[in-house]
């Protein structure tokens, strides 16, 4: 009994004490305690490896996708597509910060937080996000602060003042991980100084987050769209549809808002933070869409578009022009049609998703199989070859070839059309689900 007191009094003398006073390889004590966290919205789709590319169906002459084994890690990704509503906090996000700035010239007290919790100066102040921005009020100051983020008198339809979209930009920044892999790492043993500093591989970049609307009358000649540019992004009746005219730049934007927003909150309530939400490579948009179903062409299996029933299972351009055969029109709820194995909807048919590839005819020839990626980042100034971006899952207006899980095609990354929506990824902390318990 003595030395079972013993040892335990000992355990917890090394409990209480670091690595540095017991002289024993401990690991770091008291770290942060872990629970795994399934994002809102998302679904876990687990590791594994499927064969990736096109099948029997392929047409000879848009053949540019080889059939190629491919191993995925783990990720979430979102159920649906990303919502009209869903987008729409991002807008409204990016709307108050600008207001606050705004506001905090005439009180700086009231719109910024200038020192932490323990009553410390910041270095950079914090906006306020609790003080209420009061966009309704007799304030002269309030007002003609406010005043720059809407339409000039001129630009005003019926008078109506209405909120100048082209002020909301974004501006983000992010490590360039692969720049600093080739050009940040010491390399002594080819007797090479030490890489380049740290700041030189942080990027940031910036862009205008507001849907182009007008493509719904761009995108079609001879073609009645105005109602859907009228109303299709801001009214409560289309909350629930996929956001469209979204550029690929805009989509990467989105991404990286909701990572900050996330990390923000978590860190805010002592919680480790996730790693990022970002666009779907490409390999893992395919292996999500076939729900487990190697060798599927469509997401609920095959071979046909229709079940036993004749019902058409997704929302996309049936037989010839008859878009309302399928019960769609444009596009539909984000949540239509059953889901497929591993709870996506809409994988196929809707709006065409982003990814975050660069679009190669022969990228399977060269890409790696494990986590298979891609990437190309285009200036504005290359040349449009070089803008491509794959898309997947085909749309409302593209006939049934475009909704099988192995075709992919392309947009120009800085282009908005009615048919390309996205949703977001974000890869697994650990190796499965279970793995820690």
């Amino acid at each position: 009994m003595k030395r079972l007191l013993y040892f335990v009094t000992l355990l917890a003398l090394l409990s209480g004490c670091g690595s540095r006073e017991s002289g024993e390889l401990t690991g770091v004590l008291n770290r942060p305690q872990w629970f795994d966290i399934d994002p809102y919205g998302t679904v876990h789709i687990p590791m594994g490896s499927f064969v990736m590319g096109g099948n029997d169906q392929d047409v000879p002459y848009a053949h540019v996708s080889k059939a190629k084994t491919v191993s995925v890690q783990a990720f979430y990704m979102d159920a649906t597509e990303i919502t009209n509503n869903e987008y729409r906090q991002f807008v409204y996000w990016v709307r108050d910060s600008i207001a606050l700035m705004l506001l905090s010239e005439i009180d700086e007290e009231e719109y910024l937080i200038l020192e932490d919790q323990y009553g410390i100066e910041l270095d950079e102040p914090r906006l306020n996000w609790r003080a209420e921005i009061p966009w309704d009020t007799d304030d002269e100051d309030v007002r003609d602060a406010l005043e720059s983020m809407f339409y000039s008198p001129a630009e005003r339809y019926y008078g109506r003042k209405q909120l100048d979209t082209r002020k909301l930009i974004y501006e983000w920044s992010w490590i360039d991980y692969r720049m600093a892999a080739s050009k940040g790492r010491p390399r002594h043993q080819y007797g090479e100084p030490e890489g380049l500093d740290r700041s030189s591989f942080i990027k940031t970049d910036e862009v205008g987050i507001y849907p182009d609307t007008l493509c719904w009358v761009a995108d079609f000649t001879y073609s009645y769209n105005e109602p859907m540019t009228n109303m299709y992004f801001w009214h409560p009746a289309y909350d629930d549809y996929p956001v469209v005219g979204v550029t690929w730049k805009q989509a990467i934007a989105f991404s990286r808002w909701r990572t900050n927003l996330f990390n923000t909150y978590l860190s805010g309530v002592g919680v480790p933070l996730m790693q990022d939400f970002r666009l779907p490579t490409e390999s893992e948009w395919e292996y999500a869409s076939r729900g487990g179903l190697d060798v599927s062409a469509y997401p609920w299996g095959g071979p046909y578009i229709r079940n036993d029933r004749g019902c058409f299972l997704a929302n996309f351009k049936p037989l010839r022009g008859n878009y309302v055969d399928d019960g769609g029109f444009h596009t539909v709820p984000a949540t239509s049609y059953s889901p497929n194995d591993y709870g996506l909807y809409c994988m196929s048919g809707n709006v065409a998703e982003w990814t975050n590839n660069a679009y190669d005819e022969s990228a399977y020839s060269f890409a790696h199989d494990l986590n298979m990626d891609y990437q190309y980042d285009a200036d504005e100034n290359d040349l449009p070859v070089k803008k491509r971006k794959v898309i997947r899952g085909g749309s409302w207006k593209d006939v049934g070839y475009y909704l099988q899980t192995g075709v992919r095609s392309y947009e120009y990354q800085d282009t908005a059309k009615s048919f390309i929506g996205f949703r977001n990824v974000m890869t697994y902390l650990g190796r499965a689900k279970g793995d820690a318990l």
